[in-house]
C-alpha cells in the first residue's frame, strides 16, 4: 500500500479476477496473461438457479438452469495460464474485499473427484462422429483391462425434436427425414443432403441401436465388449452413405460382434420403436442425461462426473481415469501403463517395457546401433584414406615419369660437351 492506504499494483506474477462480461472467456484470459497475470478467475455475474437463495440476483436478471461452459472460442490456443469461473455467491464476497483495499490470497487448485476405488466415465458421441473414430477402435484394450475397477457408459447426442418445433400440433413431422417418431428425435443430415445419403433418421435409429446393445450387452458388467466390437465393425463395414443404413450390414455386423440381433431388434420396439408419434423410452433418457450433463461439445468425455476438456486420445482418457481413483487404490493396469511413454501399447502388453519394445528403442539396441555406426562410418573413412594415398602416388608418379626425360636430356648434353672440349684441347 502507499501511504495515502491505497493498493499498489501488484507485480507480476498474480491472480486476476475478472468479471464475466460481454467478451469471450478467451479473450478475458489471452488479455490478462499479456498484462503479466498467472491465472484468471472470472467472477459469474449470474446466478444459476439452483443456488437459490445463497445467491442475490441483480434487479431485473433472470438466472441461469445451468453452468456456463468456457470452451474455445475457436481464436487460437496461445493461451498458457490456467482460468476458473467462479459462482456468483462465492465471488461477490471476495470482489468485496477487494474493493475495500484489502489484501485477498488465492489457492488454484485442481484434481478429478476420486469417491473410492472404483471410476465411473461416460463417452457422449453420434454413429457419424467423425473425431472420436481412432478412440472408438483403440479404448476396448483399455476398458477390458480396467475391468470392473471402472464402469464405462455410452450416450447417443440426439435432438429434442418437440423443442426444436420438428413436431406440428397435429404431430406431424415438420423435419423431413430429420427425426423419428414423428418429429420427437432428431439427428443433424451427415451429408448435407436431405435427398440422397445418410438422413438424421437413420442416425437416430443407429443411435437407438447402440444403446440397446449397450443396455443388454455392457450395463450389467460396464465394460462392453460386445459394444466396442459392434461399433468397430460398423465402421468398418457400413461407415457409409450405401450401407449405413442396410439391414443386411448392420445384421453382419452384430454377427460378427457377437450380438443376438433378435435381443437387439426387441429392445428397440420394446422401448417404443423409431416409426409412430409415441415416445422412446431410452432415447428420451438420452435427451435428459444430456441435459443434466450439459453437452454441447461432440465429442464428450467425463470422468467421475468431470469433463475432460482434452484431445480425445487414447492416452488422455486413460491418464484421466487413472487419476481417478482414491489415492493407493488405483488398479495394477495404472500403476504399470499411465505413465509409460506408449500407453496403448503397454495395456495390451501388461508392461511398460513392452511398450518400450514397440514405442521407442532399447538401451542394448541403442548401443548396438551406435557400435555398427562406428564401424561402418571408420571403414568408410580407411577406406578413403588408402583411396587418397594411392592418388597421390599416381600423381607423384606422373610428375616424375614427366620430369625424367627432361633429366635424360641434360645427362646427354653434358655429354656432348665433354666430348667437344676434349676435341679442343
Amino acid at each position: 500500500m502507499d501511504d495515502d492506504g491505497n493498493m499498489l499494483p501488484w507485480p507480476s506474477p498474480y491472480i486476476l479476477m475478472v468479471d464475466r462480461g460481454g467478451c469471450t472467456f478467451v479473450q478475458k484470459v489471452r488479455n490478462a496473461q499479456r498484462s503479466g497475470a498467472a491465472g484468471v478467475i472470472i467472477a459469474d455475474n449470474t446466478c444459476l438457479c439452483s443456488a437459490g437463495d445463497a445467491c442475490h440476483s441483480d434487479p431485473g436478471t433472470d438466472c441461469e438452469t445451468r453452468e456456463p461452459i468456457m470452451a474455445d472460442d475457436g481464436s487460437g490456443a496461445d493461451i498458457s495460464i490456467p482460468s476458473f469461473l467462479m459462482f456468483k455467491q462465492d465471488a461477490d464476497p471476495i470482489k468485496a474485499e477487494v474493493m475495500a483495499n484489502h489484501p485477498v490470497r488465492i489457492e488454484m487448485a485442481w484434481s478429478l473427484p476420486s469417491p473410492d476405488d472404483r471410476v465411473e466415465y461416460d463417452f457422449w458421441s453420434t454413429p457419424t462422429d467423425l473425431v472420436s473414430k481412432d478412440f472408438q477402435k483403440q479404448f476396448k484394450d483399455a476398458a477390458q483391462a480396467l475391468g470392473d475397477r471402472a464402469y464405462f457408459t455410452p450416450h447417443m447426442y440426439i435432438y429434442d425434436g418437440i423443442k426444436s418445433g420438428c413436431q406440428g400440433p397435429d404431430g406431424e413431422n415438420q423435419c423431413y427425414n430429420l427425426c423419428t417418431n414423428n418429429g420427437r428425435y432428431c439427428a443433424t443430415d451427415p451429408d448435407n443432403d436431405l435427398d440422397k445419403g445418410i438422413s438424421g433418421a437413420d442416425v437416430v435409429e443407429e443411435s437407438l441401436r447402440r444403446t440397446c446393445i449397450w443396455h443388454e450387452y455392457g450395463k450389467e458388467n460396464g465394460v462392453g465388449s460386445e459394444w466396442w466390437d459392434y461399433v468397430n465393425e460398423f465402421m468398418f463395414r457400413c461407415d457409409n452413405e450405401d450401407y449405413f443404413a442396410s439391414k443386411e450390414c448392420v445384421n453382419d455386423c452384430l454377427a460378427h460382434a457377437k450380438i443376438d440381433k433378435a435381443v437387439v431388434k426387441k429392445c428397440m420396439k420394446d422401448s417404443g420403436g423409431t416409426a409412430d408419434d409415441n415416445p422412446n423410452e431410452i432415447l428420451e433418457n438420452e435427451l435428459a442425461s444430456k441435459d443434466a450433463a450439459g453437452v454441447v461439445i461432440l465429442p464428450a468425455t467425463f470422468v467421475n462426473g468431470a469433463a475432460i476438456r482434452g484431445a480425445l486420445e487414447f492416452a488422455v482418457i486413460f491418464k484421466a481415469i487413472c487419476s481417478g481413483y482414491v489415492a493407493g487404490s488405483e488398479p495394477d493396469v495404472c500403476t504399470k501403463c499411465a505413465n509409460c511413454p506408449n500407453e496403448h501399447s503397454c495395456v495390451m502388453n501388461g508392461s511398460c517395457h513392452g511398450a518400450s519394445a514397440q514405442g521407442s528403442v532399447s538401451n542394448s539396441v541403442f548401443l548396438s546401433s551406435l557400435v555398427g555406426l562406428s564401424l561402418f562410418f571408420s571403414c568408410v573413412g580407411f577406406i578413403q584414406w588408402r583411396r587418397s594415398q594411392n592418388q597421390v602416388r599416381e600423381q607423384v608418379k606422373g610428375i616424375l615419369a614427366e620430369y625424367m626425360p627432361i633429366d635424360k636430356q641434360n645427362q646427354d648434353d653434358d655429354l656432348a660437351l665433354t666430348e667437344e672440349d676434349a676435341e679442343f684441347s
